[in-house]
């Protein structure tokens, strides 16, 4: 069970970091969207408002594309999320303003959204990306039943942590983080496996659906299903009232998504689902209009008992349903899991190290990966707010930012010995987090302290890094 919790931690150590790192900055994906857009400081937004606002700019200049989605607007994010698609065949994502719903008015970013999806794609095409978080999520869930398991002083690891005592101080972190917060580590590695798992383990939907993944969602998601298109233009009747409808029948939970299908075809139809503010469940009520006339075509609750423990789960996972302190403690909990990986990996080069074995590569590609990421993810923060805001293909040069970033930051850890780059990467990662407090001051808002407070206390943890000596 050691060697196995060893090699599997091993192989798959780096990816996880990223995946972990990224998801616990997506427990803030909204707050991390508004700091991103200074220019909506203290606005707020009305759901149907903004969505009726956005659709009725989207008729006006994406009327040709074959479906608009969008995300409502809600008190942690006052805009809408579009996207759809170009003539081109192209995919666009635009926030959309609460009031004019066009996207001119709001700086040009994916926000938190690039960390949400990175999390699950690894900025990879379909399905490649989301195929390797998904081996990286089973492989973590070995990973953690196979350490419980080779642990056997498991409880009194708990109470233990031996400083300035080398490997064994090592050890004892790695062993004190992971259990500190084990049950969070488990249920966010399985239910983040079983969001993935119909490409883990694909082949019983498609036997039983031969090869027709289209059957398969509609029997999956029966409410989701939109009327083929007519062939002959049509208008959509006045959508705020279908909004205003939706809300009632969804009290508490609120609107999530709205999907708009064939807009400009007569047979276009509107599906809105329901957000999960009540519960932990996601998106099980759903409801299907008739996008030229507001009728409602079907008010669908989901009560399938494998599809309602799956939007279980799912919820859990996201933590859509979570009030502010859940959300914190998500992200603790996140952030202690980074640590454990890196400690992990860590563990692994001074143990061979200590047995005679080469270990010089692996420890470079440890301090690039472990310092490096974390600078790479701040140099996306700092791209928004040094990048001209008019500049074209702004949210692309973000983007390009963070791999930039990362690419020369790995390129350095590989040039430096390895005791030296610690320092190294350690003090640029302190440079960079600061630098993206010193862009959330004056700390108007409570977004812009948190993001400055979490960037403080990293940066001072990555310089208490950079001053001592890694140990042997």
């Amino acid at each position: 069970m050691t060697w196995l919790h060893d090699w599997a931690g091993l192989l798959t150590g780096w990816v996880l970091l990223a995946i972990v790192l990224s998801g616990t900055l997506s427990v803030f994906r909204p707050e991390i969207s508004m700091w991103m857009r200074p220019e909506l400081a203290g606005r707020t937004a009305d759901p149907i408002q903004a969505g009726a606002a956005a659709i009725d700019w989207l008729q006006h200049h994406a009327a040709h594309s074959s479906a608009w989605y969008l995300t409502a607007a809600g008190p942690r994010a006052p805009f809408t999320w579009g996207v759809w698609q170009q003539p081109d065949g192209q995919f666009v994502q635009h926030a959309l303003d609460p009031l004019s719903g066009a996207p001119d008015t709001l700086r040009d970013t994916l926000g938190g959204e690039f960390f949400y999806r990175f999390h699950f794609e690894l900025q990879l095409p379909y399905p490649f990306g989301r195929l390797l978080a998904a081996i990286a999520a089973l492989s973590l869930v070995l990973v953690l039943v196979t350490g419980i398991v080779a642990h056997r002083r498991f409880f009194a690891d708990f109470f233990t942590f031996r400083s300035q005592k080398g490997q064994r101080s090592w050890l004892d972190a790695h062993n004190l983080l992971g259990v500190v917060a084990l049950p969070f580590h488990l249920a966010i590695a399985l239910t983040g496996a079983v969001t993935l798992g119909s490409l883990l383990l694909p082949w019983g939907a498609t036997s039983a659906y031969q090869n027709s993944s289209a059957d398969f969602q509609d029997d999956l998601s029966p409410a989701m299903v939109a009327r083929p298109a007519a062939g002959t233009p049509g208008t959509l009747a006045p959508v705020a009232p279908m909004l205003r409808e939706a809300a009632r029948r969804m009290g508490a939970d609120g609107i999530a998504q709205i999907y708009v299908y064939n807009p400009a075809d007569a047979a276009a139809t509107i599906i809105v689902t329901s957000d999960n503010g009540a519960h932990i469940g996601f998106a099980t009520h759903v409801l299907r209009l008739d996008g030229t006339t507001g009728q409602i075509l079907a008010d669908y609750r989901e009560h399938r008992p494998v599809i309602s423990t799956f939007a279980t789960l799912y919820g859990l996972h996201v933590a859509r349903f979570a009030p502010l302190p859940t959300r914190w403690l998500y992200f603790v909990s996140g952030l202690m899991l980074a640590a454990v990986i890196a400690s992990g990996l860590r563990l692994r080069t001074l143990r061979r190290r200590r047995q005679g074995r080469p270990t010089e590569r692996v420890e470079r590609l440890n301090v690039g990966m472990i310092a490096g990421t974390p600078t790479a993810f701040a140099a996306y923060f700092l791209a928004n707010r040094l990048l001209p805001p008019t500049l074209p293909a702004h949210a692309d040069r973000e983007v390009q930012a963070v791999f930039i970033a990362w690419g020369l930051l790995l390129a350095l850890a590989m040039l430096l010995p390895a005791a030296r780059g610690w320092r190294v990467l350690s003090g640029l990662a302190v440079l960079a987090l600061t630098a993206v407090a010193a862009f959330g001051a004056p700390w108007h808002s409570a977004i812009e302290q948190g993001t400055s407070a979490v960037a403080i206390l990293l940066a001072a943890g990555f310089a208490y890094a950079a001053s001592h000596r890694p140990a042997a």
